[in-house]
């Protein structure tokens, strides 16, 4: 019977941590940590596809794996970093004491470690950044930070800068595979950060770190850096305009392999992921809105199109999954809420959801933006209020195609002074980009059948595409 790459956790972390305890010259103990770091390097391989499809919060048993998988990722960056002490200087025969890959190794460890925890939507393991900051900060002193170790595509720098600029991509508001996805992306595209003064920081996509504070890069639009702390600047803003001209020749028809990029790059929510990071880096960021504390109880529909359809359409909650929340703050634009009770459903982020607060009869059609969980039975969103209310469609289909004759979608109104268009969600991946005219049935007192066109996809994520509708007058 084949052994799952879970099974071999546990012997991987006692036989490090026996590695620690037993004698030998340093040559030796450098050789056994060579053969360690291979085959847990390769398990963790093998483990990360299984920590994709996850549905939050992530359940006891998983986490417990994560957490076998995070403490194994800690071991080996202090023991691979700790191989730097007692070399002769920078001379060594012995390419597995070379101080580049020792170094290299360590920050690889710790940029995984950082990267299943927001695969998970939970909150980086302390000191982690701190402590990616710090050897970093080694290489430079050490004069290795470009440098390629033996065995290796990538220099310790750009190992870093991909760590640091996942962090920038606000983690929180991805799924697991578009983490996957974005940590390969910046591992390649990471020589794109520019070094900027502290003077050029108004600019759109700056960040600063300070390399004594165990937090990531944090953006110059929502914090200042203190005047009294030593810090780094840093510009996303040529990798915003690479973004942009790779979202463009997508959007074009271009196949992702032509230009270098994986194939979840030409999904909707790889070309989503893209565009929204583009647009991150190359605006200014800050918020339209004030948030106001709050701490009152709210019901949610998290149940995805086809449980909020069914909602719009019905009037009530009797076939439809709901939730309770606590709203912890909110603005004209949306709500922070805590999972309170009850199933929570086919929840990610970037599907929609219905909430309903008071009295209020309409359920507000939302987005969401960011989940965060700390544990089992902790789950907070972020919810961006898309419209007040929501008319439940069909969108035909043309005869020929062999999907569903109709599917069930959602119409958005406009809303006055914020929006002259009125929205339509759809199930990422319906529509192909050919499919410009639509004809929607909507069945309220009377059957009604409307001719629209797509103006505009206002947004891509996995779950759904938001599209910008107006009536279709080609023909009269």
């Amino acid at each position: 019977m084949a052994h799952l790459p879970a099974d071999e956790l546990p012997s991987l972390r006692a036989q490090v941590k026996a590695l620690r305890e037993v004698g030998g010259t340093a040559k030796q103990r450098a050789y056994a940590l060579d053969g360690l770091y291979t085959r847990c390097s390769a398990v963790l391989a093998k483990l990360l596809p299984e920590l994709t499809d996850l549905m939050l919060p992530v359940p006891r048993k998983t986490r417990r794996l994560v957490r076998s998988v995070l403490d194994l990722l800690q071991m080996l960056a202090d023991d691979t970093l700790a191989m730097l002490e007692g070399l002769d200087g920078m001379n060594t025969s012995d390419p597995n004491q070379a101080p580049d890959l020792a170094l290299w190794r360590s920050l690889h460890a710790l940029a995984q470690q950082l990267m299943i925890s927001h695969l998970i939507a939970a909150p980086a393991p302390a000191g982690a950044w701190q402590q990616l900051h710090q050897t970093y900060a080694t290489a430079q002193r050490l004069q290795l930070a470009t440098a390629v170790p033996r065995g290796q595509a990538s220099s310790l720098q750009e190992i870093y800068y991909a760590a640091i600029l996942l962090g920038c991509a606000q983690p929180a508001s991805l799924t697991a595979r578009e983490v996957l996805f974005l940590a390969a992306y910046f591992e390649r595209f990471a020589g794109h950060i520019e070094a900027i003064s502290a003077l050029a920081t108004v600019a759109p996509g700056a960040f600063w770190i300070d390399p004594a504070r165990d937090v990531a890069a944090l953006s110059f639009s929502r914090r200042l850096a203190p005047s009294a702390s030593p810090f780094e600047c840093f510009s996303c803003a040529r990798l915003g305009v690479l973004l942009k001209t790779q979202v463009a020749q997508l959007d074009a028809g271009t196949p992702p392999q032509e230009i270098g990029l994986p194939d979840f790059a030409g999904t909707p929510a790889g070309v989503g992921v893209l565009r929204r990071l583009a647009g991150r880096w190359s605006e200014a960021g800050k918020r339209r809105y004030q948030r106001r504390r709050q701490s009152y109880r709210t019901v949610l529909s998290t149940g995805g199109i086809d449980e909020l359809w069914q909602l719009c359409k019905n009037g009530n909650a009797a076939s439809v999954g709901l939730s309770s929340w606590m709203i912890t703050n909110e603005s004209p634009d949306g709500y922070a809420v805590m999972h309170v009770s009850g199933k929570i459903g086919a929840l990610s982020v970037g599907n929609v959801a219905a909430v309903r607060t008071g009295d209020e009869q309409n359920w507000q059609i939302c987005v969401v933006r960011w989940a965060v969980s700390e544990n089992p039975e902790h789950l907070e969103l972020g919810l961006q209020i898309l419209a007040p209310r929501a008319v439940p469609a069909l969108l035909a289909r043309p005869s020929d195609s062999q999907a569903e004759e109709h599917l069930r979608v959602l119409i958005l109104p406009e809303i006055p002074l914020l929006r002259s268009s009125q929205l339509l969600v759809v199930a990422s991946g319906a529509l192909s980009k050919q499919s410009k005219k639509l004809l929607l049935i909507i069945e309220e007192q009377n059957l009604s059948v409307r001719e629209v066109k797509s103006i505009c996809v206002d947004e891509q994520t996995g779950s759904v595409e938001i599209l910008s509708i107006e009536p279709d007058q080609s023909d009269l």
